[in-house]
């Protein structure tokens, strides 16, 4: 059965960009352990994941964005994203500083 357009690009982004990845996901399990400890690493090194990620989210819906699509471009863009928070599920923290109590 053929997979779905935003899959085949999330499949593509992770496997032309492995090492970024891999990395990423070691640091965003150390992150979800003990996020004051390794902060730094996380925002740092996620701040690339969140970039590669939005150039493929922007290669994925470049061409629907214009006209009667634009609207399934932005569900076809959360859809993408869904699949990056299924992996990484404190993606969404990356660049939002954790004031200390």
């Amino acid at each position: 059965m053929a997979q779905t357009k935003y899959r085949e690009y999330y499949q593509k982004m992770v496997a032309e960009n492995q090492q970024l990845f891999t990395d990423f996901l070691k640091i965003h399990d150390l992150f979800v352990q003990n996020p004051y400890q390794h902060e730094a690493a996380f925002h740092e090194l996620g701040q690339k994941v969140v970039d590669k990620i939005r150039d493929y989210d922007r290669r994925l819906c470049s061409a629907m964005g214009r006209g009667v699509f634009s609207t399934y471009s932005q569900q076809l863009s959360e859809k993408f994203w869904g699949l990056a928070r299924e992996d990484f599920a404190k993606i969404d923290m990356v660049g939002v500083r954790i004031k200390k109590k």
